[in-house]
């Protein structure tokens, strides 16, 4: 960091999606990730490709689950995912057919979305997400965060498949990436003490919490500590300034010039109003003015820049003049899926933060350069509401964590036994497809959508359907009877058979 900058900004987004191939299409299912992507994925990779060959580096913390990963890798997916956009195009074409003027508008922007989006799938995203994402990584535009398999709470497993589920991603991406990450996003920025051991054992160097996390025990999110008496790192987020961006409230998105995400012209599935305000009706919106929209992404990102800004140099009053580190971490589909002009506002962020003296870094970068205050011994916590593990193991899913720990049990008794019965077998399809249904059961995902009532009902299809995939796997076992668990691991592998490099065998020491 040079002696004219006023402290150190970390960007960090966060990648994820549930395992969605095969179940639904809408409103919940493979239609939740094609909107992802086409809104999110494709403009905010483009942002960063964009500014990475221009020379910018060391721009953002880029997570990627391997769950989502895999899916934006998938030839399955990626031959959907073009249907999806060839359909989003026909769409625009019939809106343009209709009477009214805002919907006619609408219709030539989303042609031209749409035909941008089909570029790119035909282009740089023909072979999936993981060449784009290794091209950044490798020219140091961005740092990749790894984490667990299929996007668990930890705090809530069983310490040997904590162990295995991040194992089985962090081996996952670095067949991806070409490396192993050493930094994760743990989800939900979940975290109970000793996770710090866990991560330790596995190579982690460093995590994200949130900041209350820190601040309960008097850590401040400003720096980064290392937790208990491991080497491993923790960055905590900064409330105070990722809220100006994200919060029901007074976020960005929920300014009246953006366009809406709720408000649907239905024959077309476009959106073609601006949020207009808070209290106003869908019926009363108002029609979309693209080029207001623009000049309001770039108001908001000097607003945004000068917050940052002042909260560094605020925070180095405090502290004797020392720098310290503001840590922004926000779902990457915000920008661009649930709030259209985030990539653009993204960009403008990006290039006017060094302008006005802050040092753009990764999470590495800000260790590299000093930012580890010492160590903290921090107490349980999340970025869920109250900041605790409510969300996850709360009244509304108690059913669910109880279903949860007798699968972690039962998984783990039925590989102790194959592991024995069949120890001259190199790889055991049988005990692989027993965990990949486990770790897909055991998704945070979907605790989440019921405790938020968010598609809770298709949250407990989705939980209920992989436990009783494992258990038909499980009784065929129990009898006995491998030619009937084999079929039923063939008949599974059509809807459900998502990281392909998983071995339950190599990893059974983990699981003991």
């Amino acid at each position: 960091m040079s002696n004219s900058s006023v402290g150190r900004f970390c960007l960090v987004l966060h990648t994820h999606l549930p395992w969605l191939l095969h179940h639904g299409s809408w409103p919940v299912g493979e239609e939740w990730l094609y909107q992802s992507w086409a809104h999110a994925y494709l403009p905010v990779i483009d942002v960063l490709t964009r500014l990475g060959d221009a020379g910018y580096r060391d721009l953002i913390t880029l997570g990627v689950t391997p769950i989502v990963n895999d899916q934006l890798d998938d030839a399955y997916a990626i031959r959907e995912f073009g249907t999806w956009l060839a359909f989003w195009q026909l769409r625009a074409q019939y809106a343009a057919t209709r009477p009214e003027d805002h919907v006619r508008a609408a219709a030539a922007r989303e042609f031209r979305g749409a035909q941008w989006a089909l570029e790119q799938w035909a282009g740089p995203w023909s072979a999936g997400a993981s060449p784009l994402l290794r091209k950044l990584s490798d020219a140091g535009v961005v740092e990749l965060l790894g984490g667990p398999a299929a996007h668990p709470f930890q705090p809530l497993l069983r310490e040997s498949i904590a162990a295995f589920s991040l194992e089985t991603g962090l081996n996952d991406s670095t067949v991806r990436w070409g490396h192993r990450p050493r930094g994760i996003w743990a989800p939900e920025c979940g975290y109970r003490p000793g996770l710090e051991q866990l991560y330790a054992a596995h190579g982690v160097s460093h995590f994200m919490v949130d900041g209350p996390t820190l601040q309960g025990v008097g850590a401040s999110p400003a720096d980064a500590w290392t937790i208990g008496t491991s080497d491993v790192v923790a960055f905590g987020r900064d409330l105070e300034v990722a809220y100006r961006v994200w919060s029901p409230k007074s976020g960005y998105p929920g300014k009246p010039w953006y366009r809406d995400f709720h408000t649907f012209d239905h024959p077309t599935g476009l959106r073609p109003m601006r949020v207009t305000s808070k209290r106003t009706p869908s019926e009363l919106k108002r029609p979309y003015d693209p080029e207001r929209a623009a000049r309001a992404a770039f108001d908001d990102a000097v607003d945004f820049v000068d917050v940052v800004r002042g909260r560094l140099i605020a925070l180095a009053d405090q502290r004797d003049g020392k720098p310290a580190t503001v840590v922004a971490a926000y779902d990457t589909e915000l920008f661009g899926h649930w709030w259209h002009e985030g990539p653009l506002w993204l960009e403008h962020v990006l290039k006017l933060l060094p302008e006005a003296g802050v040092h753009v870094t990764t999470l590495s970068g800000a260790i590299a350069d000093g930012a580890v205050a010492g160590a903290a011994t921090p107490g349980p916590g999340s970025w869920g509401s109250g900041k605790d593990w409510r969300v996850w193991s709360g009244p509304q899913v108690a059913d669910v964590v109880k279903q949860h720990d007798a699968l972690q049990d039962r998984f783990v008794g039925l590989v102790e036994k194959r592991v024995t019965s069949h120890n001259d077998v190199a790889r055991d399809p049988v005990s692989d497809q027993l965990a990949r249904q486990l770790l897909l059961a055991l998704s945070s995902d979907w605790a989440f959508m019921v405790t938020k009532d968010s598609a809770a009902g298709y949250a407990r299809d989705r939980a209920h359907g992989h436990l009783s995939d494992f258990a038909r796997i499980a009784e065929a076992v129990a009898a006995r009877d491998e030619s009937a668990a084999r079929a039923e691991v063939t008949r599974q592998h059509i809807y459900d058979n998502p990281l392909p490099h998983l071995r339950v065998r190599t990893s059974r020491g983990d699981l003991g």
